[in-house]
């Protein structure tokens, strides 16, 4: 028998009006860039709730070491790809391109701004109180918009000679929180602070700082910290949680460092689970409560990162406790460059007060 065609009446479909047109358009338009990259759109974004009520999505994309010409399209490619969260900062030399990229993006109607979670961050030589509010505006128009998510203090330090930091870092904060009254921040915060610096400055705060940017990765799994910050509502975000492969260049360190995207036992667990050394590394920073910011300008690796949120995927208790029991326990960016006997660090054990 032939096969017969059904035939359907129309007659009573009505044509899209011009907001129907456009959402469709911006499925389209995202599904096609999604499907060219070989991924999958991941919305809306798990996220951990921050003590000023904001909230910040757990996996964003770094943009430290990310070089000019290469991070626009970076930035582009992992918001088109559904990434809510870029992590940026003064010092990168790199936040007018990433601001160009972000404009881009929003003019498309791929994501609107209060769907994304920016990030910047007060470098060093800004910490004098009557600078701050400069520094902040200057990353604000590099960036193309009117206020920031998130704005951390890089470092506990200024590079001013002496036994003591000066300016004082609480009264870098003070300037800090007068950034969340006027409108241009919404969440303040630290990077690189040890749990005795963080409880010093939290004595002296009107705004508690919510995140502290670390670094951590099972090489480094800064576990003491982590569990600090948890019992006292301090968010911890995870920065070079690869283990920063491509920073030894950068930062003088040793380029025979032991690697854990190299390791045997993250290998062992990824082949188990049918994904990437850095797929469970990342992973493995989410289910410790942390949010994350793996770095790259590889399409498809930008891509993979985000899909350790795809398809409900996880670690095992007994992966996890694996990986929690690797023995290397080393920081890759250990500060070591703000080590000097004219300043206040004059070791990296002063420096972390360990």
């Amino acid at each position: 028998m032939a096969n017969t065609v059904p035939i359907h009446d129309f007659s009573n479909v009505t044509e899209l009006n011009e907001e129907q047109k456009r959402q469709l358009s911006e499925l389209e338009r995202a599904q096609g860039v999604a499907s060219d990259a070989g991924y999958r759109i991941v919305a809306p974004q798990p996220t951990a709730k921050l003590l000023s009520g904001y909230t910040i999505p757990l996996v964003g994309l770094g943009t430290w070491k990310s070089a000019k010409g290469e991070v626009g399209a970076a930035v582009a490619t992992a918001l088109r790809a559904g990434y809510r969260h870029i992590d940026c900062a003064r010092i990168y030399q790199n936040e007018h391109e990433v601001g160009e990229a972000l404009a881009a993006v929003l003019a498309e109607g791929v994501v609107k701004r209060e769907e994304v979670f920016i990030t910047s961050k007060l470098w060093n030589t800004d910490h004098d109180p009557a600078r701050v509010e400069a520094a902040c505006r200057k990353s604000m128009e590099d960036l193309r918009v009117s206020y920031l998510d998130l704005y951390l203090m890089h470092w506990p330090v200024t590079g001013t000679p002496g036994p003591e930091v000066q300016p004082p870092l609480a009264d870098t904060w003070a300037a800090m929180e007068q950034l969340v009254d006027k409108g241009l921040v919404r969440t303040i915060g630290v990077s690189n602070f040890s749990a005795k610096k963080l409880e010093a400055l939290m004595a002296r705060a009107r705004i508690q700082p919510a995140v502290n940017q670390v670094e951590a990765h099972p090489y480094w799994r800064n576990e003491e910290l982590r569990s600090w910050c948890a019992a006292r509502g301090v968010h911890l975000t995870a920065y070079s949680p690869l283990g920063s492969p491509d920073s030894a260049a950068v930062i003088g360190r040793a380029a025979d460092v032991p690697s854990p995207l190299k390791d045997e036992t993250v290998a062992a667990v990824a082949a188990e689970l049918g994904k990437s050394p850095a797929q469970v590394l990342i992973r493995w920073a989410v289910q410790r409560g942390t949010s994350v910011l793996p770095k790259s300008v590889n399409p498809q690796r930008i891509a993979a990162n985000l899909e350790v949120l795809v398809g409900g995927w996880q670690l095992a208790p007994e992966q996890v406790a694996r990986l929690d029991a690797l023995p290397v326990q080393r920081r890759m960016v250990d500060g070591s460059f703000w080590v000097d006997a004219r300043g206040p660090y004059r070791s990296t054990a002063e420096l972390w007060d360990e």
